[in-house]
């Protein structure tokens, strides 16, 4: 692959050769998702162009909103957007034309445009709230805050500040190498089914606790401490293997995750901007401080991934627990469009068939009920 570059044992990230850190401080989400799909930073004419067919696709069928209301009340918002983005391939038959390099265009153009308005539905159908249609005024970012919390105002005015941050979210979610996800997308895409059906299994991978629902485990581990002073019991059932230091360590960085050095800096941004004092995360500092210093932690490297304090985050502007991942989603969707159409761009590419070492029983021969 030539997308993602990951160091894990300096702590090193780049996308197409680009620094997380300086992607994170300069640059946008939509630039961002150009960058990881085309493999270059647009200039001002390409830039224009691809704001300008992401914004034209932000709206989805009224049907759409149908298929949604017909989910429980209670239903996961990750189970409404898989199933909404796998709806969206009986909408546009053609996606099923994937070797037209047009129609892949075009499906990029809805894939990433369309994704934050069925999000803010789901949350939107799980707060009893009515739907609220996209403002194509507003920046990528801005539209989704408004989808999300506008109510009687007459125009929503996002907040800069929580803009910003939820735009370097979305910028430190863009792609992550050979993740669960990544992984889905591509196997589901080797079989040349539309872009629709290989996000929503690319979906369901991230759905589950041990890849996108991580930092809702975070959250609830905090909770869970409940305060400061429970710390040093919490992270000596820790050392005993009695508890989980959820949002520490990682399959890939032996080192300081560089996206959690970011949104650290982010967090207080924004705990800042909306003048609360979170007391998850004095717990958060208190733990982060324990292991960053203790020898028991340090020669295992378990040192805070980036869902350690994206959790936070999200709690503090308000987010229920089980729309985290769905702002994943939102995030990673660059990511896996980029690698299904670098799946799609090989000419040895083939359908994804693991080879199986048989480990069963041997040949042996039927034997009626009765003489079982």
């Amino acid at each position: 692959s030539t997308i993602t570059y990951i160091d894990g044992d300096r702590g090193i990230l780049e996308y197409r050769g680009y620094p997380i850190e300086q992607l994170a401080e300069n640059s946008t989400y939509l630039e961002t998702a150009y960058l990881v799909i085309h493999g270059h930073l647009p200039n001002e004419a390409e830039m224009a162009e691809w704001v300008h067919n992401i914004t034209y696709h932000t709206f989805v069928h009224e049907d759409i909103r149908k298929f949604i209301d017909g989910f429980r009340y209670d239903a996961h918002p990750m189970g409404v957007v898989m199933s909404s983005v796998a709806a969206l391939s009986t909408f546009y038959p053609e996606s099923r034309r994937v070797l037209d390099a047009g129609i892949r265009d075009l499906q990029t153009w809805r894939l990433i445009a369309k994704l934050p308005t069925l999000a803010a539905y789901a949350y939107r159908n799980l707060r009893g709230l009515p739907y609220v249609y996209p403002d194509n005024d507003l920046s990528f970012v801005g539209n989704f805050l408004s989808m999300l919390w506008k109510m009687g105002e007459m125009k929503y005015e996002p907040d800069p500040v929580i803009e910003k941050a939820v735009d370097v979210l979305f910028i430190l979610h863009a792609d992550h190498e050979q993740n669960a996800s990544a992984n889905a997308m591509r196997c589901v895409g080797s079989a040349q089914a539309d872009p629709y059906m290989a996000t929503a299994a690319a979906i369901g991978a991230l759905a589950g606790p041990l890849h996108g629902g991580a930092n809702e485990a975070v959250i609830r581990m905090l909770e869970e401490i409940g305060n400061i002073e429970n710390v040093p019991a919490f992270i000596e059932g820790v050392r005993r293997g009695e508890r989980l230091l959820m949002g520490f360590g990682h399959r890939v960085y032996k080192n300081y995750d560089p996206r959690a050095l970011i949104l650290k800096q982010a967090c207080y941004d924004v705990l800042g901007q909306l003048g609360k004092k979170d007391p998850l995360l004095d717990i958060a500092i208190e733990l982060e401080q324990i292991a960053l210093n203790d020898a028991y932690f340090v020669d295992r490297k378990l040192y805070p991934n980036v869902d350690f304090y994206s959790g936070i985050i999200y709690k503090a502007l308000g987010i229920p627990v089980d729309m985290f991942t769905v702002y994943f989603a939102i995030g990673r969707m660059p990511g896996w469009i980029s690698q299904w159409l670098e799946y799609q761009a090989d000419p040895e590419a083939r359908i994804t068939r693991p080879r199986q070492v048989f480990m069963g029983a041997t040949p042996r021969p039927y034997q009626s009920v009765e003489k079982r």
